[in-house]
């Protein structure tokens, strides 16, 4: 007997209901109306499984601290930073581990079990680093968590950084990180962007550098991680977050950048919520948008993941850590509102983004971990549209999380109706 089958799945991209069979942890079968029995059946009644939704770029080390030591007044990037500077004498490690572990009970609630967070390694104490470690370990059980060596106050500009962010490595956070729009020159941002690159080539490691996170269209490093990326064979294993400078550059330089980005395999991480909340504070009307050119990226076939950025902390106010919503304000801010577009922003915080982290067992084929959200949705535009409610999240074949369908009801001059929004069930 297995241990888990779910029933009449919707698949993304697919018309045809299917059956999952999970067995230790893994899919080991999947096919319409399968002849086989198990401990645990649901049935998803035609309603939309996914593959668990991935945050590519997250800071759990600051999140929850919203209000710590103040609040972020002006809403821009350097007072953000600024205030993190602040909060970051008083920190421990068991505060850091609290908020984060109530962070990841939010996202396993969401249907979010795979998140890469940046964690700042420019403190001698190397607090943060130590935490989550802590934590990666503790929720391993439940959510990929990949960490990024960032150096928040600059690789070159912070004195003890280049120290500091090679114990970090050593301590064991996977992934190169930096900040050259930070450094104090485009000079040294593009040092930066060698050196930390030539880190990652010595050490087998991924990269994932904050680029350009401004509104000055002279912010040019991802052309610098471009070209390191190729330099270095490096091709694949490079992400360059944010790219907000490029939503101000005019239209020729970017016909020769995007092409550049796309022919070194560099992956674009956009943060929407992010993004068009921090750019263009200095902008009377009109205001830029800020977030960086998803379409043309994606049309160039570069692959374009998405990230949440920040729940509850100096940056940003709000959130709940729900990837729908990143990927809603990503489709309207980028007016992707066509129907193969609003599908690859919902693969942008999936598919994408499980290939941007190189996570291994993703996805809903034989053989793959028996990790899904069910949602109470028919479809994945009808999943961005209602921001779905996860109804089952399933890790390794064991439900984790549940939550009721949002039904209303009605009474309308004594006629009872039920309302849940969904337009069309198949159950065929």
């Amino acid at each position: 007997m297995l241990d888990l089958i779910v029933r009449n799945a919707k698949l993304p991209g697919q018309r045809d209901l299917t059956d999952i069979a999970c067995q230790n942890g893994k899919i080991v079968e999947t096919g319409p109306q399968l002849d086989a029995s198990a401990a645990h059946e649901i049935d998803a009644g035609g309603l939309l499984v996914t593959p668990p939704f991935v945050d590519s770029h997250f800071h759990m080390d600051a999140t929850l601290s919203f209000g710590l030591p103040r609040v972020n007044e002006s809403g821009t990037l350097l007072e953000g930073i600024a205030l993190w500077g602040e909060l970051k004498p008083d920190l421990t490690v068991e505060a850091i581990k609290q908020r984060a572990w109530e962070l990841c009970r939010w996202s396993i609630a969401r249907g979010t079990l795979a998140i890469r967070s940046h964690v700042d390694i420019c403190d001698p104490r190397l607090l943060a680093v130590d935490a989550l470690l802590e934590i990666q370990k503790e929720v391993r059980p439940y959510i990929d968590l990949q960490l990024v060596a960032f150096p928040q106050d600059g690789y070159l500009r912070d004195p003890n950084a280049k120290a500091q962010l090679k114990t970090a490595l050593d301590k064991g956070v996977n992934v190169v990180g930096g900040i050259p729009h930070f450094e104090r020159t485009m000079a040294d941002g593009a040092e930066s962007v060698r050196q930390l690159c030539e880190i990652a080539a010595e050490r087998g490691l991924l990269v994932d550098m904050h680029c350009d996170e401004t509104d000055d269209p002279n912010s040019r490093h991802i052309e610098s991680l471009s070209y390191e990326t190729q330099r270095l064979g490096l091709q694949g294993r490079v992400a360059g977050s944010h790219l907000t400078s490029m939503h101000s550059m005019d239209n020729y330089y970017v016909s020769k950048l995007i092409p550049l980005i796309a022919e070194a395999g560099v992956t674009a991480i956009a943060n929407p919520l992010i993004n068009i909340t921090i750019q263009g504070r200095h902008d009377s009307y009109p205001k830029r948008r800020g977030m960086t050119r998803v379409k043309e990226l994606i049309a160039a076939g570069v692959p374009v993941a998405l990230g949440h950025d920040c729940v509850m902390d100096p940056w940003y106010s709000l959130g709940s850590h729900d990837m729908l919503e990143v990927a809603s304000m990503a489709l309207h801010v980028g007016q992707m509102t066509g129907m193969d577009q609003m599908r690859e922003m919902f693969r942008s915080v999936t598919q994408r983004g499980a290939e941007t982290m190189h996570l291994e067992g993703y996805g809903l084929e034989k053989g793959c971990n028996a990790d899904m959200v069910i949602l109470q949705a028919c479809d994945e535009v009808e999943a961005l549209r209602l921001k779905a409610n996860r109804l089952q999240v399933i890790r390794r074949g064991k439900v984790i999380s549940e939550m009721p369908p949002a039904t209303a009801k009605l009474d309308l001059d004594g006629a009872a109706h039920e309302v849940d929004c969904l337009l069309f069930r198949d159950n065929s």
